[in-house]
């Protein structure tokens, strides 16, 4: 069979916007960078991109070292201030909790959950005639982000006159580029400015600009351009800015810069660094940007896994096909970077930026099932850094090994919160992750994250309480299904994580073998000797307590045989039930974008391929995907890259399959699929 022609099947998906689109604004980026911009190819018109609400914009430009604290109140914030006591099997467990209603939280406890937050880092707009534009939008504006080289070309009129600006973000530095043609440019009417904000607390706006005098912006002018160097409490770090020929920066205020040239055209290379030392590495050109980005997109594209199915006869499979190029984008540019992504990414804060280590599966896990292991490896890298941190958390409640909390930031310290201190389902996934990446072919796998996977399985095997039905997942807890959250410190056996706690331990065990370790015997005893997932007519209830299922939020029982692979805890014709009795009756407007992949993976692994691609497409608000691709799921979570990253998870399973699996089990025969480079699932 012919190779897939990967250049024509992602030039049919290149991303065309008419006028203004306010939910769905374009992205370049590297995974460590992303700079999101308007219909001008820039952050012209942040207010008719807005989100959630405080006043926030979907025109961010964040990378994932971009964090700042504001002053802590006094007296200052401890944690220990927010721990309680619960009763277990084995004594009392202190956790860091907060009361039910997140309004009562104090201002201590508001401050811990609030920082560190990510950081707008810079606002890059037009103005005409020295102002922002009126807000009514350019006239005539057509855009189109070629995905093959990860290039976005704007045409508006503005000023009177025709402008277009080419963007793109360099593949492997932290550096913008953007070129502006325009006669508006020659005559002065138009300018590139330039604004830097304070940090928010805000849930999902990373930018203050109501607080001039809580941080300072230095400019070091240069022969070919200027650096600010910029402080934010105990933030630093610089902005340099390269152009071309025959330009010159105005400050005009005290956070503002204006660029402005002579001529018709102005290029501009937009560099980003941490901390307050000069770059070593030499400046790049708007030239050398660009031309990194025409090479390196091409090279994204011809390796690892692609999937082709827009050529058959179901009227869906365009839509899909399209879904499936588009997410590979955007993974790549919000989700790619040097830490786990926030659930936004790199798009817009949501929970302040902050990651939630639960969903890194689904951001990350189709990285190394299509063939790009080192894409999810730059996050995975984050948990040998954190890892004292977490064995310090499990040590503290009285456990062995390294407890992994939920909400977080680049420092992995715990935020007081009636969910995430007791969530469970986070614990299994480095093992889960750290197997992917290994079976892609890493072969430094084992080395880099063996600790990791035999921590998380240490607390595993000894967060387990003895009873006589088997060893279970005894209170207090949280399931993946938040919504019993209220019911946490009687809440037992979710089904989900009884089914992942066999398989992670399993894999634990296999690991132990492969750094040349003798087998841990409580590992195995707990593996196969765990309590059986609940059962309520003839369905698997979503956990072992009453209320037993809320048909509502994720349907996590699903994801017992689906995400996790075969345990032999999962009877296929109970779980077969509880699909049916899912998909029959369930609140959809009250899930998230990766349920639906969660459903196509348990279809795919119970053989029902039909279901598969009718979960993986159900007609739903929460999985929609909008014309840049993004999984909107509401007016605060614009994105959601969850969603994106299951999808493609989903597809992986569905079309290549697993060990031992048959092939292609996941479409029905109608769907003329082929797939090359994709990594068998476990």
């Amino acid at each position: 069979m012919a190779a897939i022609d990967r250049r024509a099947l992602v030039d049919r998906y290149a991303v065309d916007v008419v006028g203004v689109a306010p939910r769905s604004p374009l992205s370049v980026g590297n995974g460590e960078l992303c700079c999101t911009v308007d219909v001008t190819g820039m952050q012209t018109f942040p207010g008719l991109y807005p989100v959630g609400e405080d006043g926030g914009t979907l025109l961010a430009t964040q990378a994932q070292w971009g964090w700042h604290s504001t002053p802590p109140p006094s007296p200052a914030p401890d944690l220990a201030d927010s721990v309680r006591e619960y009763d277990t099997p084995r004594g009392p467990v202190p956790y860091v909790d907060l009361a039910d209603d997140f309004d009562r939280a104090t201002p201590a406890q508001r401050w811990l959950r609030a920082n560190p937050h990510r950081l707008d880092l810079v606002r890059i707009g037009l103005l005409v005639d020295g102002a922002p534009p009126a807000p009514d939008g350019p006239r005539g504006a057509r855009q189109r982000l070629d995905l093959w080289t990860g290039v976005i070309t704007s045409d508006a009129r503005l000023a009177g006159a025709p402008v277009r600006v080419v963007t793109c973000c360099h593949p492997d530095r932290d550096v913008l580029g953007f070129r502006v043609v325009s006669p508006a440019l020659a005559d002065g009417r138009l300018a590139v400015r330039l604004a830097f904000p304070y940090g928010s607390e805000a849930w999902d706006d990373a930018a203050d600009w109501r607080s001039p005098d809580r941080h300072r912006s230095t400019l070091r002018r240069r022969g070919a351009g200027f650096r600010v160097d910029r402080e934010l409490d105990g933030t630093r770090l610089a902005v340099e800015v390269r152009w071309g020929a025959d330009a010159e920066v105005r400050r005009t205020g005290p956070h503002e810069f204006v660029v402005v040239t002579g001529g018709g055209a102005l290029e501009l290379a937009v560099r980003f660094t941490p901390g307050d030392v000069a770059p070593d590495r030499a400046p790049v050109a708007f030239p050398e940007v660009l031309a990194a980005s025409e090479r390196g997109w091409p090279r994204f594209w011809s390796s690892g896994g692609a999937v082709e199915l827009d050529h058959g006869p179901d009227p869906r499979a365009p839509e899909l096909q399209r879904r499936i190029v588009l997410s590979q984008y955007l993974t790549a540019v919000q989700c790619a970077g040097s830490l786990p992504p926030a659930e936004t990414g790199l798009l817009a804060n949501s929970w302040r930026g902050r990651f939630h280590l639960e969903m890194h599966w689904w951001h990350g896990a189709h990285f190394p099932l299509w063939g790009r292991p080192e894409l999810l490896a730059r996050g995975l890298d984050w948990y040998p850094r954190v890892l004292d941190v977490a064995r310090a958390t499990a040590r503290e409640q009285g456990y062995r090994g390294a407890r992994w909390p939920k909400q977080v930031g680049p420092d992995g310290r715990e935020s007081p919160s009636p969910i995430g201190a007791f969530l469970l389902w986070q614990q299994p996934h480095p093992i889960h992750l750290a197997e992917l990446v290994r079976r892609a072919g890493d072969e430094g796998a084992v080395a880099r994250y063996g600790e990791c996977v035999l921590a998380s399985a240490a607390f595993m095997a000894d967060f387990v309480v003895a009873t006589e039905e088997g060893y279970a997942l005894a209170p207090p807890l949280v399931p993946a299904q938040e919504s019993y959250y209220r019911d946490r410190a009687r809440t037992a056996n979710p089904t989900f994580e009884l089914a992942y706690w066999a398989w992670g331990l399993r894999v634990a065990q296999r690991w132990r073998r492969l750094l040349g370790l003798p087998e841990e015997p409580l590992w195995t005893r707990v593996a196969d000797g765990l309590a059986r997932p609940p059962v309520r007519e003839g369905r698997y209830a979503a956990i072992g307590t009453p209320p037993w299922t809320v048909r509502e939020d994720h349907p996590s029982m699903l994801c017992a045989l689906g995400v996790v692979p075969e345990t032999g805890l999962v009877d296929h014709g109970v779980m077969r039930a509880t699909l049916r009795d899912v998909l029959a009756d369930w609140d959809w407007s009250s899930t998230w974008g990766w349920d639906y992949p969660a459903m196509a993976m348990t279809a795919t692994r119970l053989g029902e391929p039909r279901t598969a691609v009718d979960a993986l497409l159900l007609d739903s608000p929460k999985n929609g995907y909008l014309p840049n691709g993004h999984n909107r799921q509401t007016a605060r979570l614009p994105a959601y890259l969850p969603g994106n990253g299951g999808l493609l998870a989903a597809v992986a399973l569905m079309a290549a399959g697993w060990d031992g699996g048959p092939p292609r089990p996941g479409f029905p025969a109608g769907w003329p699929v082929r797939h090359e480079g994709l990594v068998q699932a476990p």
